[in-house]
């Protein structure tokens, strides 16, 4: 099994073509991104800070660091908390791209 470590590790391919994920593979990745829970074909997870200017910088790092792979998260930003929400378009939900993100959001959030 694939740990928050080793995902953040990854770098996110291209998946046009793939199966998305089983609802077991889901559940077994969920325990590799604590905080992330699976809503209506994607995973999400509120980060909370103590003002705009946290929030907006934790944004910031994170379009920065998806960038990289390639992989956009769907974001909702308010003044103290956003919500990151993740699915893969092009297999029609979820793919490791997702869980590999979320282990990188994580590890932003946790670096603040």
């Amino acid at each position: 099994m694939t740990n928050a470590t080793e995902l953040t590790r990854m770098r996110g391919k291209p998946m046009k073509g793939q199966p998305a994920m089983s609802d077991s593979e889901v559940a077994a990745m969920l325990t590799a991104v604590p905080g992330w829970a699976v809503k209506d074909g994607a995973i999400e997870k509120t980060y909370s800070f103590g003002n705009y200017h946290e929030t907006l910088a934790f944004v910031n790092a994170l379009a920065y660091v998806v960038h990289l792979d390639d992989h956009h998260p769907d974001l909702m930003v308010s003044y103290n908390r956003c919500v990151v929400r993740l699915n893969t378009h092009d297999v029609n939900g979820l793919s490791m791209n997702d869980f590999i993100v979320a282990a990188k959001a994580n590890a932003l959030y946790a670096q603040r």
